[in-house]
């Protein structure tokens, strides 16, 4: 257990940030996971809105949850898929 002010304050810090970091990051799988969906059913504007969705959370969890490159890969995949629907 911490003794120190600063070490009691870091343990509080790194538990609200884990918290933080943990929804963020389910929020990225479930929008993800819906922009998959609507792009298997069809729906153009559907898949358009949800891949739109998408990319808002996971740019946002870039550099903080997952790797820029990772989410700019992922929005990628699914922007070129969502175009492909006629």
């Amino acid at each position: 257990m911490a003794n120190h002010k600063s070490s009691k304050k870091r343990i509080l810090v790194t538990a609200r940030k884990n918290t933080v970091n943990t929804a963020r990051r389910s929020a990225v799988k479930t929008e993800n996971k819906k922009a998959i969906k609507a792009i298997a059913s069809g729906d153009k504007a559907a898949a358009v809105a949800a891949v739109r969705n998408a990319e808002s959370k996971m740019m946002k969890a870039a550099g903080k949850v997952m790797p820029k490159k990772r989410a700019s890969r992922k929005v990628s995949r699914l922007t070129k898929a969502a175009a492909k629907l006629a």
